[in-house]
């Protein structure tokens, strides 16, 4: 068999596969697949095992089975803007959330390589480094203050290396690599979620039921606030227009002669309570509190001498 026969057959049965997948599966998590090695793949193929299936190919074959699909399921074409870079499939038929968890969770430690677009901020904190002191040069060529403690490189204060988004220089790259740090985590990272015929965020399948619920009750609330200022009654109206409604009438039933069962009720109540006996005041306080009784006046102490009238000698 030639190579090109040999070409032909893995195309055809590329085809056949991504045509049974698209088939029995109806949901499908888009992730990118830039920096994962091949062995980093097999472990994320294993991890799914049982919960969705990872399958990668050119963006070409992929578009080219997309479009032979239409006619099966025409909702397929809202992929085809979606395909593009290096991009790949995770079909799943269970819960997304929980498939999304495992292919995030799939991270794999990596070195800052020049020329490559820094995924998050990198900082190097300071301390010592463990370098020799011959290295302060290369440090100084990076703006980076340090100074020499027992005979090692100690970096004075922490230092933010690399911006997010921003290319990584070789300096920066080797002075990394010499501290033997490793910033960067790739994996798989979703970029879409195809879901029944839907195209929408990855992040949605963070949300929870009760985050659902919320969200729905904040719309009712809108409808409800807008179709009331403008007075047109909907579904989400229509309650606050029946209690706005009966609270009218029973303002009118009130202040007239007018009345209904409920609204006698009411006037009932008022009556009664005012018919009702005042509520005995409590005892005031005494402003003052009463005086403790006197103690009794106790005889003053005899004199040592009494005048008897006579003197001493008398």
């Amino acid at each position: 068999m030639s190579g090109g026969d040999a070409s032909q057959e893995k195309k055809q049965a590329y085809f056949v596969r991504l045509a049974a997948l698209l088939t029995e599966y109806p949901s499908i998590i888009l992730v990118n697949v830039d920096n994962v090695g091949s062995s980093h793949m097999q472990k994320i193929r294993k991890a799914l095992r049982g919960k969705g299936v990872l399958l990668l190919g050119k963006n070409t074959m992929i578009r080219k089975v997309l479009r032979g699909h239409f006619e099966q399921n025409p909702s397929l074409e809202v992929l085809l803007p979606w395909v593009y870079g290096n991009i790949g499939f995770v079909f799943a038929k269970g819960e997304l959330s929980e498939v999304r968890k495992i292919v995030l969770s799939e991270k794999k430690e990596a070195a800052a390589k020049a020329g490559a677009i820094a995924p998050i901020d990198v900082f190097v904190k300071a301390g010592n480094t463990g370098l020799e002191p011959t290295q302060t040069s290369f440090l100084q060529a990076l703006n980076i203050p340090s100074k020499i403690n027992k005979g090692q490189v100690e970096i004075v204060n922490d230092v933010h290396l690399i911006h997010a988004g921003s290319k990584v220089g070789s300096s920066e790259a080797a002075l990394l690599q010499k501290l033997n740090i490793k910033p960067f985590q790739y994996g798989l990272v979703p970029t879409a979620v195809f879901d029944n015929g839907s195209i929408y965020d990855p992040k949605l399948l963070d949300m929870s039921d009760d985050d659902l619920v919320a969200k729905f009750r904040k719309g009712v609330q809108n409808v409800a606030a807008v179709s009331l200022a403008i007075g047109h009654p909907t579904v989400a109206s229509l309650p606050h227009s029946i209690v706005r409604g009966y609270k009218n009438v029973l303002a009118i039933a009130l202040a007239t002669e007018f009345s209904f069962p409920r609204a006698q009720k009411v006037k009932d109540a008022i009556a009664n309570a005012a018919k009702a006996p005042a509520p005995a005041a409590a005892p005031k306080k005494e402003e003052a509190k009463k005086e403790a009784p006197k103690k009794k006046e106790e005889a003053p102490p005899p004199a040592e001498e009494e005048e008897m009238g006579f003197g001493l000698f008398d």
